[in-house]
């Protein structure tokens, strides 16, 4: 009984040690937050201007060494952290980028969100007040957008027979009526609308013969297929099978439409659709009406800007105004 004893508490004391080690590490994993994730924006009192910064270099300071990253055009950050950080631990973070004053965020570690607030460098207006700035106004963004248009050019018709012999018992040799009483017989036909175009409307039915004792047994098509595949079962005498469709030709449209960037002190925004091409601003500045072209690199003479696609893949554009010029 001495030994069973024994080996009863060692047991316990196995089972509370392995119970206290997986305490210890769940502890352990919730205090040690993996990343620090925050956001860039500019310094404001106005929630509407703290506009995101991006390619703002973000560094922890202090404690095991971590890798150095960037916000991107959203002016989201990611730092992922050794996990002798431990949460509620002192954890200063650096925030440098050439055109705004250096911040230093003295905060705690944890599991939250960090943002970021940094000041614009007040640039020397000397150059500035050696003429008047360039008014810009009237702004219209311009872009296109692809649509295609199905035009209907003509009809396809097509028959086909489906040959059998009724009243024969079926013996389990397929294909056989629903019942499994008569044999019956498979036939099919094949529609291609030709290059470029494509079926709509299409429908099939049994038009000549014993047509109670058929079946349209497979019909692989829908709108926009260039390919009808029409089966029919018959398990009585010879049975006559009619296709018809729609024939449409796609044509593709570039429309071109139109939208108004809301304006925020020195900075203008806007949002297109995931679709939207050939993005334009039409604007007035001084009086004369020009469009620039954003291109690819999205250059304009008057403003920085950048761009990123939203969650929902909407493209944001923010541009803010270069020096010698306002809105």
């Amino acid at each position: 009984m001495a030994v069973s004893g024994k080996k009863s508490f060692a047991v316990g004391a196995g089972a509370a040690l392995g119970m206290l080690a997986i305490l210890l590490a769940v502890r352990f994993v919730t205090q040690n937050p993996i990343s620090i994730r925050g956001a860039v924006v500019t310094r404001d009192e106005d929630p509407a201007k703290e506009l995101p910064v991006s390619d703002v270099k973000v560094t922890v300071v202090g404690g095991p060494p971590a890798f150095a990253v960037r916000s991107d055009a959203s002016g989201f950050f990611n730092i992922h952290l050794s996990r002798r950080i431990r949460r509620g631990s002192p954890v200063t973070l650096r925030f440098r980028q050439p055109d705004y004053e250096p911040l230093d965020l003295h905060d705690i570690a944890g599991d939250r969100l960090y943002i970021a607030h940094l000041t614009p460098l007040r640039r020397a207006r000397v150059e500035l007040e050696r003429g008047p700035e360039v008014q810009i106004s009237n702004l219209i963004v311009r872009y296109s957008m692809s649509t295609t248009t199905a035009i209907n050019v003509g009809s396809a018709v097509k028959t086909f027979r489906v040959v059998n012999t009724g009243n024969v018992p079926c013996q389990g040799r397929r294909p056989c009526s629903p019942d499994g009483k008569w044999r019956a017989a498979i036939g099919s036909t094949l529609i291609d609308a030709g290059p470029g175009h494509e079926f709509h409307n299409a429908r099939a039915s049994c038009v000549a013969g014993p047509c109670p004792f058929t079946r349209i047994e497979d019909t692989r098509f829908s709108n926009g297929s260039r390919t009808l595949l029409v089966s029919a079962l018959d398990w009585s005498d010879t049975a006559t099978f009619l296709v018809e469709a729609e024939v449409y030709k796609p044509v593709v449209n570039d429309v071109g439409r139109q939208s108004y960037p809301v304006v925020f002190d020195q900075a203008l925004t806007f949002t297109l659709p995931a679709t939207a091409e050939g993005v334009s601003i039409e604007a007035e500045l001084n009086g004369n009406r020009i469009v620039f072209p954003l291109g690819p690199a999205l250059y304009l003479s008057w403003a920085a800007c950048q761009f990123f696609v939203d969650k929902d893949r909407t493209k944001v554009y923010r541009c803010e105004l270069k020096p010698g010029y306002r809105f």
